[in-house]
């Protein structure tokens, strides 16, 4: 036995990691992964910490920019960071939290009442994963900077200026010898900083880009907080009843704020916050929310006759049509994980139950008619729900769910483990000929598909399990459907729709999400859908090439290098492009830009059809004219 022991392991093997080295040996512990997603959070830590300071009523304006040089800075007016020396480990406070994992205003000694950032490992976090960070803090008339490579400070913190304002000012770059890209998407960052701005009524963010070609700007700044986004997220829909719902209770040192409004489609949203943390795995708050709205829909079914003594509507009928925005604000939110994706204060349930309770309770005690719409509705979701598992019992019948044999048209990846493989949904033969050939076999797989697929909007559930590009997909995937849906089979962890750059090709992506929201939600949610963005067009001059993904990228750059001589090809489809060009430009990890698809994103796509489809003609006239083409693409 002793003979078949190759290696030594013994006392010399152990190792102690010391400062950030943690963090920099397994960073996928402290920001989930080291792909565009863990890239991200690190922005969102460090807003996240500005946020907090507004939560305590110092901050009232963030500003994020993406620089020239691909860093990224954020500034808030808060009261900036603690200058002076720390008593115990005798270095500046700015130095402490920057370099120490665990140390923070959060734990209790009256730094924070409220706050996302728990764990104390944010900013030390950000500072080990960047090539380099420089800090200023505007505090008591003078401006304090340090730099940072690696997470090792330059020099200690110093005075290097004079000012009359307070805050924090944090400008770092990624590492690339840690993400896998780090190239900053401004729509990602745009949406979660536009959440922030909802969800703290009158706080002004400000965010802007100043990389070359993609000069742009915006203020984000909501006086209605997240009644206003109920509404943007209702805008394409018919409302059963004209305003939001508005809940906002104060339980001692907890406060629970809900938005909430019914629509006519059959799909229902809801965004769960914890100190303005998206929880999207939910939580106790989530479930005290549901559990309230399904008891007050029954008992008012009850109530009004509609529901016979021994009938029961499910919360999902309960809740179909529903968009609801809620928040809970508490000291100290239990959450799993640095990623905080659910709470788990398990007194959370009963507040926000007693809020919902007493809060929609009234509302549907006022308004008799709507509250009996809402139960006809939540019947009839019931019945087609019912409808809709027979007709899958029957489809199951004939195989489609359960076919374990792979599609044909598939050229799948060599490697087993689903979380190191992604597939891409391309459109037609020449395209997918192409991404086959350009494609890194071990880990990506290819999936053609035919044309647009069906719309699953205008199809009952048998239609759609009919259609041979949707059964490929559901058969490649793995994972089933509706409530057949298992993550854990899922065969790639991304799957990445890659249509040509065009007009049409955004029509066919438009098809897809509405696909995967009616039918695999999960995978939205767990952030297994991707877009991809390959180029629109080629430029040559002087044998120099250049890739541009959009009309305006391309007046940018022909304005920059002048027209003269300049050949500019632009890409009437994927199939255009060689293997070489579309690995470099769209397949590559090292080069690629990939745009993860948020519940937002889809909502929004699904929207089209609920509103064309719907029974408002004024709604349909209003939005056809507005959109025109796009209709036209769809057939509809």
């Amino acid at each position: 036995m002793a003979d078949k022991i190759k290696g030594k392991y013994s006392e010399e093997q152990i190792q102690v990691l010391e400062g950030l080295d943690p963090v920099r040996k397994r960073p996928g512990m402290y920001i989930g992964s080291t792909d565009e997603h863990g890239l991200h959070h690190l922005v969102h830590e460090i807003v996240d910490n500005s946020i907090d300071e507004a939560l305590s009523g110092y901050c009232d304006k963030i500003t994020v920019e993406i620089n020239a040089d691909g860093s990224v800075t954020v500034t808030d007016n808060g009261r900036g960071i603690p200058c002076g020396i720390h008593k115990k480990e005798k270095i500046s406070a700015v130095e402490l939290v920057l370099t120490k994992l665990h140390a923070g205003g959060k734990f209790g000694g009256g730094g924070y009442k409220i706050s996302g950032g728990l764990h104390g490992v944010g900013l030390s976090v950000v500072n080990a994963l960047s090539e380099w960070l420089k800090v200023e803090v505007y505090q008591d008339g003078k401006i304090h900077a340090q730099t940072y490579h690696r997470g090792i400070p330059e020099a200690p913190l110093k005075v290097v200026g004079e000012t009359f304002v307070t805050g924090t000012k944090i400008t770092f770059l990624p590492d690339s010898e840690i993400f896998e890209t780090t190239n900053f998407d401004y729509e990602v960052l745009k949406s979660r900083l536009r959440e922030l701005a909802y969800l703290n009524k009158g706080l002004t963010i400000e965010l802007s880009d100043h990389r070359e070609g993609a000069e742009r700007s915006e203020t984000l700044c909501y006086e209605g907080g997240i009644m206003d986004f109920v509404v943007q997220l209702n805008k394409n829909k018919e409302t059963v009843f004209d305003e939001p719902v508005y809940i906002d209770e104060v339980y001692g040192d907890v406060s629970v704020e809900i938005a909430m409004q019914y629509n006519d489609s059959y799909s229902e949203i809801i965004y769960p916050y914890a100190n303005n943390i998206n929880t999207d795995e939910g939580g106790t708050h989530l479930e005290g929310f549901k559990n309230a709205v399904a008891k007050l829909i029954n008992d008012y079914g009850h109530k009004l006759n509609l529901l016979k003594e021994d009938e029961k509507l499910s919360g999902d009928d309960a809740r179909e049509g529903l968009t609801a925005v809620l928040s809970v604000k508490l000291p100290e939110p239990q959450f799993e994980g640095q990623t905080k994706t659910k709470l788990g204060n398990s007194e959370i349930r009963g507040l926000v139950t007693r809020a919902v309770t007493e809060g929609f309770g009234t509302f549907l005690e006022e308004n008799p008619a709507k509250t009996k719409e809402l139960v006809q509705k939540a019947i009839l979701a019931q019945r087609a729900r019912e409808a809709a598992r027979n007709a899958r019992d029957l489809t199951r019948r004939k195989s489609v769910l359960e076919n374990t044999t792979l599609p044909g048209k598939l050229a799948d990846c060599t490697e087993k483990d689903a979380k190191m493989c992604e597939i891409y949904l391309v459109e037609g033969d020449s395209a997918g000929g192409t991404a086959k050939q350009g494609r890194d076999r071990r880990f990506q797989a290819i999936l053609p598909l035919r044309g647009k697929i069906l719309n699953v909007e205008k199809a009952r559930l048998a239609r759609v399990l009919e259609n041979e590009e949707i059964k490929a997909m559901i058969t490649a995937f793995g994972c089933g459907i509706l409530d057949d849906f298992k993550e854990e089979k899922l065969r790639y962890d991304r799957i990445i729709c890659m249509t040509d750059a065009d007009v049409d090709g955004s029509h066919i992506r438009i098809l897809f999400l509405t696909f995967f929201y009616r039918f695999m939600r999960p995978l939205i949610e767990h952030g297994h859908i991707y877009i991809a963005q390959p180029p629109l067009y080629k430029v040559t001059k002087n044998r120099q090439e250049t890739y541009l993904y959009s009309d305006k990228e391309l007046d940018a750059h022909l304005d920059r290098i002048g027209r003269k001589g300049a050949d500019v090809q632009r890409y009437k489809g994927l199939g255009e492009m060689n293997a070489e060009q579309l690995w470099s430009t769209t397949m590559d990890p090292q080069n690629r830009t990939l745009l993860r698809v948020s519940m937002e994103d889809a909502y929004e796509a699904d929207s089209i059809f609920t509103t064309l489809m719907g029974e408002k003609p004024e709604l349909r006239r209003q939005f056809i004219e507005e959109n025109a083409t796009l209709v036209k693409e769809l057939d509809i």
